[in-house]
């Protein structure tokens, strides 16, 4: 069975696509990478490594620091898929991510982003 080709594509390629769809909503660069940082543990240092290195979605996931245990909180349709009814993989982390750039997109208070 391939990968899904999103596991391969550079998280750097991803990047610039959520930062602009929080900006179009008036929101910030520094919130998408804090809600990064809030799902992977990686540091601003770390996560501009990242997209320097211009490192893979799967590697970004699979060698984050800490995952966040909260996200299991995160609930919602994604791409026409129900994050939480997804098995447990790296497109599930993926989708997690998209999901938190769209509620920033929404308008969001970022406590409820990072279900504080």
């Amino acid at each position: 069975m391939t990968k899904h080709r999103i596991y391969t594509t550079s998280f750097a390629s991803v990047y610039p696509h959520y930062v602009a769809k929080a900006e179009r909503k008036d929101r910030t660069k520094e919130e998408v990478d804090k809600i990064i940082r809030w799902l992977t543990g990686y540091s601003q240092d770390q996560l501009e490594n990242i997209l320097e290195n211009k490192t893979d979605f799967e590697t970004f996931f699979a060698e984050a620091p800490k995952i966040n245990p909260f996200r299991s909180l995160i609930k919602g349709v994604i791409c026409g898929i129900r994050v939480e009814e997804m098995e447990e993989s790296t497109m599930k982390e993926i989708r997690y991510l998209d999901k938190l750039i769209d509620e920033l997109a929404k308008g969001k208070a970022m406590e409820k982003i990072l279900r504080e």
